[in-house]
């Protein structure tokens, strides 16, 4: 008989904290929005319309993720024994197409402007009011990071270093623009916006490589890898090695699977006991850990790996 193993969840239907953040995000970007939106509309500075637009995007791909939150926090079933975590993953990639759809964009009406000539009107009132929308961005950023590391969800992480990014480029433009007005070179708009364009370009390029690379089963950082060896080591006591570690990560969770190899007098209840030690051990030091060990006997050692003896 085939039993199924359970991963560990919320329980169904409970609402997971994520989903509710990412609704926040929702909200905190349609008001957002709606501020830079009203700078560009006042200013007509292409610097202006960049910014919004990156917000956009940010409102956009913080629907996607309420979507991704959704299906990520339902149980495994028996399509799907691993869970919907990686769901998770996809709206992280959503979002880095988006960026870079964005950048585009943006240098298209830079190119526009520059046909029908720059202009600028009343741009401290517009700077102002763009001034308001960074800060509650900037805010709600270090909220959603804090809280995205604390769930271990990939959607949320990269919401925040998505705002964090808008952030950083509505500071350079306010200050950009400051220059403009001081100087009144007009043509610096259109190369701040040019840059903004670029610097967002290569912000997309790289979250897109980051998601992409967890939708391909890509292993945790080499200090998390450090961790789950030094575990096994420490609680292995009776075994001889643990070799051919391999580890991915899905969404919050991370799956970790290893060969154990024991002494073959070693009863098949002493073997169970040093298994069941170990997975506690590997769970209280990592939330999220799914653990999968084969139990061999010692002619089958190969020396490598963690060498319990």
């Amino acid at each position: 008989m085939i039993d199924e193993y359970p991963l560990p969840d919320l329980a169904p239907g409970a609402p997971r904290p994520a989903l509710r953040l990412a609704v926040g995000s929702v909200v905190v970007g349609l008001i957002v929005l709606a501020l830079k939106g009203a700078a560009w509309w006042i200013t007509g500075s292409a610097a202006l319309y960049s910014d919004a637009l990156e917000t956009v995007v940010n409102v956009v791909t913080a629907i996607v993720a309420v979507w991704s939150l959704r299906v990520a926090s339902r149980p495994a079933d028996h399509d799907h024994p691993y869970g919907h975590d990686k769901a998770e993953f996809f709206s992280a990639v959503v979002e880095a197409v988006l960026i870079v759809v964005a950048a585009f964009s943006i240098l298209h009406h830079v190119w526009l402007n520059l046909k029908v000539g720059d202009s600028l009107h009343t741009p401290f009132v517009g700077m102002a009011v763009n001034l308001v929308a960074t800060v509650l961005n900037a805010a709600w950023a270090w909220f959603l990071m804090q809280q995205g590391r604390r769930a271990r969800s990939p959607a949320l992480i990269a919401d925040a270093k998505h705002l964090g990014t808008d952030v950083i480029t509505s500071t350079g433009i306010l200050i950009g623009l400051l220059l403009v007005v001081a100087t009144g070179i007009l043509w610096l708009d259109s190369a701040l916006a040019v840059a903004t364009a670029l610097y967002i370009l290569w912000a997309g390029i790289q979250m897109l490589r980051q998601s992409l690379s967890g939708l391909m089963d890509a292993a945790p950082d080499d200090e998390t890898l450090l961790r789950i060896r030094r575990t096994v080591g420490a609680h292995a006591e009776g075994a001889l090695e643990a070799h051919d570690l391999r580890t991915r990560q899905a969404g919050r969770l991370t799956f970790l699977q290893f060969h154990l190899v024991v002494p073959g007098s070693m009863t098949v209840e002493e073997a169970h006991e040093i298994c069941d030690r170990i997975e506690a051990a590997l769970k209280a030091e990592m939330e999220g850990l799914v653990v999968t060990i084969h139990v061999e006997p010692e002619q089958k050692a190969k020396h490598t790996g963690v060498i319990v003896l």
